[in-house]
């Protein structure tokens, strides 16, 4: 397989138009509200200012499979990027989230969110070579570039990943890819969660071939994914009812009944390690709780004192962020400490001095 051109992808460079657009908020101050697709804007604190849009910037611009190295626009729909990667049979491995057909490549760097593969695969800073970014001056500045090496010490590109657009306009970034299973095997097997996580410590000493792990409603979920025969073994030695592979994709983009937006209760996501006991709280139970990423990624439905539940978590060596819709006086992302949100500001302050970056969106100092 050959290195494709960029004519094999047809796309727009908007990156001289965003820039004027940048200079001229500089210049006036104006507070903008970056967006893509605008699929993601639950996640995170909302932001008072005029929507830029990175939508017109799309498009792929280099792509070798050979090399597993794929350079793409900000405002490119993921689901084409998606498909490009498959029609050489590769993929991204981080498994990102879309929450629908207008998620762009810009938010999910933006974001920095990944999908249940991530515990074997990496996370999506994990994979970003380089980012194309604009900044406070209209100028597009390289971070990294297209191979591993390009990337060792400490890499602005990757600073990118999760912050939200609250330091610049991703124009472009490179990615590597990987190639898609052969083979993909979904299980479900009737387990009590403390059986499961059981289980789950077992097989992680062995090379089995597992990709994702959840538990949910009494019952642990896996995705096996290799070569066949590794794929059958595994299967025929753990037993359990068939799963449609399609449930990985709705757990990934929070399509389960488990976040019907008809359940009023708020909706958190705990990162805690992968052996931290219960949290000890009265609210929760078993029937409240989503465990992926193997159990270090909990979700929860749960009515219950947001101060409370972030000390417990804390506790446990963990963090916790409330999803949309938005709960009244309650902060998405856990408040940092004030050595961390020094440093938060100090970084905020050299990258966007005038504060036009998505004000707000992180925390409300920044």
């Amino acid at each position: 397989m050959a290195s494709t051109a960029p004519t094999d992808y047809p796309g727009h460079d908007a990156s001289a138009a965003l820039g004027e657009r940048l200079r001229q908020a500089a210049a006036e101050r104006t507070p903008l509200r970056i967006v893509g697709g605008d699929t993601r804007h639950f996640y995170g604190r909302p932001v008072e200012g005029e929507t830029l849009s990175t939508a017109e910037h799309h498009g792929i611009t280099f792509y070798d499979p050979v090399e597993l190295v794929v350079s793409v626009r900000a405002g490119t729909p993921l689901t084409e990027l998606e498909a490009a990667l498959a029609e050489h049979g590769q993929m991204l491995g981080f498994e990102p989230p879309r929450f629908g057909e207008a998620s762009t490549v810009g938010g999910m760097i933006a974001t920095g969110l990944s999908g249940p593969r991530r515990p074997w695969a990496g996370a999506v800073r994990d994979f970003v070579l380089g980012i194309r970014l604009i900044n406070h001056e209209g100028i597009e500045q390289r971070f990294g570039g297209q191979v591993m090496k390009n990337v060792a010490g400490y890499d602005l590109s990757r600073l990118m990943v999760g912050a939200q657009g609250s330091l610049g306009v991703i124009g472009e970034v490179s990615l590597k890819v990987i190639p898609r299973p052969l083979t993909t095997q979904s299980l479900r097997l009737e387990l009590p969660l403390a059986d499961a996580r059981q289980r789950l410590a077992e097989w992680g000493r062995e090379p089995l071939p597992i990709s994702a792990a959840a538990w949910l409603d009494g019952a642990l979920h896996l995705r096996l994914e290799g070569g066949p025969s590794s794929v059958a073994a595994t299967r025929e030695r753990i037993g359990g009812d068939d799963l449609d592979n399609a449930w990985w994709d709705a757990l990934r983009d929070l399509a389960l009944p488990f976040f019907s937006a008809d359940d009023a209760r708020p909706l958190w996501r705990l990162s805690l390690p992968h052996r931290a006991p219960d949290l000890g709280l009265a609210e929760i139970d078993d029937t409240a709780m989503l465990h992926d990423w193997a159990g270090a990624q909990r979700w929860l439905r749960a009515e219950l004192d947001s101060e409370a539940l972030r000390e417990a978590c804390r506790e446990a060596g963990g963090h916790a962020t409330c999803y949309g819709p938005r709960v009244a006086g309650v902060e998405p992302f856990t408040p940092l400490s004030a050595v961390l949100m020094k440093y938060h500001r100090n970084l905020k302050a050299e990258l966007d001095p005038h504060g036009i970056f998505n004000p707000g969106r992180l925390y409300a100092d920044l």
